[in-house]
This record gives C-alpha cells, sequence and structure tokens, in this order.
C-alpha cells in the first residue's frame, strides 16, 4: 500500500511540474546620468527592460520522425522603464486634490499644493510602505496600477479605512 501511495504522489508531483515550452528573452539597459542644477548633484538612473516571449510548436507534433521542425508563432514583447533617483517626482490624486511623490533617499516625501512637507512614506522591509502625515501613521503598498494604497486602522469603528492615490499623468 506505501509503494501504491509513492508512485502516485511522484505521478502527481511530475506532472504538476511539467515545462511550459518557451524561449524568452530578457534585455535590461541601465543608464546613469549625474544632474546638477547648481545646488546640489543627484544621480537619475534610467532602466529600461524588454521581455520577449515565444511559445515553442512543432509542425508535426503527432509524427514519429526523430527531428521535428519548429512551426512559426508570434512573438509577444512587453517594455517597461523605470525612472529611480533624488528629486524625481511622480504626481497622484486623492479627493480632488493633487499630490506629488518626489523620491528621495529613504523613500518619498509628499507635497500637496497648500503644504510644502505633507508627509513621508519610507519603505519597510516586507516590502510595505509607513505612511507618516500630521494626521498620523499608516501602512501602504503600490499596487499593479502604480497608485498608492494607504491602509489606516480607526479607533472609532475598530476597523481599516482604505484611501487610495491615483496616479496621474505628469503636467
Amino acid at each position: 500500500m506505501k509503494n501504491i501511495a509513492i508512485v502516485v504522489m511522484l505521478a502527481l508531483g511530475f506532472t504538476a511540474t511539467a515545462q511550459v515550452n518557451q524561449n524568452v528573452t530578457k534585455e535590461s539597459t541601465t543608464t546613469t546620468v549625474t544632474v546638477n542644477n547648481g545646488t546640489k548633484p543627484r544621480k537619475i538612473t534610467k532602466t529600461e527592460t524588454t521581455e520577449a516571449k515565444q511559445n515553442i510548436e512543432l509542425k508535426d507534433a503527432d509524427s514519429k520522425k526523430l527531428n521535428k521542425d519548429v512551426k512559426p508563432t508570434p512573438v509577444q514583447v512587453s517594455s517597461s522603464t523605470t525612472i529611480q533617483g533624488d528629486g524625481i517626482p511622480t504626481y497622484y490624486e486623492l479627493n480632488g486634490e493633487r499630490y506629488i511623490f518626489v523620491t528621495d533617499r529613504n523613500g518619498y516625501k509628499i507635497a500637496s499644493p497648500t503644504v510644502k512637507n505633507y508627509g513621508v512614506v519610507r519603505k519597510t522591509d516586507n516590502g510595505q510602505y509607513i505612511y507618516r502625515t500630521s494626521q498620523g501613521t499608516s501602512i501602504g503598498h503600490f499596487d499593479d496600477s502604480g497608485n498608492f494604497v494607504v491602509e489606516t486602522y480607526d479607533d472609532k469603528s475598530d476597523g481599516i479605512t482604505v484611501e487610495t492615490y491615483t496616479k496621474v499623468a505628469n503636467p
């Protein structure tokens, strides 16, 4: 009975780890520029990543021929660009008001049109961010769309309130 259980476990393990036949090419180009605006030099790093995926399919997959030709398949190409460095602004909107997140060495500084030092955002070891304003301290994270989601504990309702800073295009 033990042998049957071991054979079943191995069979399930091999089917669960079946490989997907794909060609994947990933290329990254990093450019670092130092900008001196007369007050303080700052480094800006631009990383461009291009990834191409192509499924591998055989022309005569069902034939008993040993050397089979590969059938041409479409290539899906995705690319992304990230810019990092001190003083690079990103614009967000919350409740109709625009906020500016400016990178610094420890995370982000937040400014609003009315308050220059609205708050700070600091990254933690687990990928979350500590969000600190004059109203208090909360936890936050960036979602897949680049929006900043802030979760705050509310003593009165004994619950969590969620606010989302929606990323907007630069003016």
